[in-house]
């Protein structure tokens, strides 16, 4: 793990997909591909200069590339649970293969998994009475999605937006369903603020924490209290606003990190998911975050 620091993203990448061409496409007897939209989004984040990159999360909103690929899900007018919920093919490998043939050799790439909690609380459940057993058995099916894309990526991220909201005390329990037979690092994004929940997640079986810092500072404050030994994703810059932040802001953020966590933030992301913002704004804010790390941790 400890190989320098990355500067890396959370997931997701702005795209800009031309519904009506897929359509036509399908239509004329020529089946759609992504990888056009999956390559822009990829070379993006490269030329940003971007050192741990993901495939974008072009196809869809993270919810529903799980919910597509699961069995016993179904999107309508939104992600349906309608039968037990299972793992029967890879969900992302195909996309991650695709990226890994034409990704530079000094690049890394990170595997996206929405959290087991995140999908259970997401759905519309019309199966399960049991909203625990749900939230196992998604577990246990991205476990199988983790299983088979561990060997094309160097790392795995676990996105649980919905800790902010609420926080089932079968958590623990839920990321080592997940864990099982993985050996590649994992990362556990979780946005917000999310300090009512440190104590826990620095308990959790993950090798790398990443929260909004940028968003949210006070998370600053709540880490003191803990001596955890967590390597930690450092948001950096607020994803949710246009404004780029300048490098010279990205570096004084750092500082204040590196106070507080020392040699363990071995990652400087955004806050989260970029896709809500113009193209243009992602990549500069994308380009800053390699400029300040490169400037404080020198040339990878």
């Amino acid at each position: 793990m400890k190989q320098g620091v990355d500067s890396t993203v959370v997931g997701s990448y702005p795209v800009d997909i031309n519904r009506n061409r897929l359509i036509h496409d399908y239509f004329n007897g020529v089946m759609p591909s992504f990888k056009p939209v999956v390559k822009k989004a990829v070379s993006e984040m490269v030329s940003a200069g971007i050192t741990l990159v993901s495939d974008g999360q072009t196809r869809d909103p993270f919810i529903h590339i799980f919910a597509r690929g699961l069995k016993g899900c179904r999107i309508r007018k939104r992600a349906e649970v309608i039968s037990t919920v299972e793992h029967t093919h890879p969900i992302t490998l195909n996309d991650l293969a695709f990226v890994r043939s034409f990704l530079p050799k000094h690049v890394k790439l990170l595997g996206l998994l929405v959290g087991p909690h995140t999908l259970s609380e997401s759905v519309d459940n019309q199966f399960y009475d049991d909203k625990k057993q749900l939230a196992f058995d998604i577990a246990a099916a991205l476990n199988k999605e983790a299983c088979a894309i561990q060997s094309v990526v160097d790392m795995i991220s676990i996105d649980e937006p919905f800790f902010v909201n609420s926080y089932p005390e079968y958590t623990l329990d839920l990321i080592k369903e997940v864990r099982v037979n993985v050996d590649c690092p994992i990362r556990l994004h979780a946005c917000g603020d999310i300090s009512d929940h440190v104590s826990d997640l620095v308990d959790l079986p993950v090798d790398v924490l990443s929260h909004e810092f940028a968003a949210s500072p006070q998370l600053f404050d709540v880490f003191k209290e803990y001596e955890s030994k967590k390597n930690i994703c450092l948001g950096s810059v607020r994803s949710d606003q246009v404004r780029v932040e300048s490098v010279k802001q990205i570096i004084d953020h750092v500082s204040i990190a590196k106070e507080v966590f020392g040699d363990q933030i071995i990652q400087i992301a955004p806050d989260c998911g970029l896709r809500l913002l113009p193209s243009s704004v992602a990549f500069k804010k994308l380009q800053h975050i390699e400029q300040a790390r490169e400037l404080i941790y020198g040339k990878k």
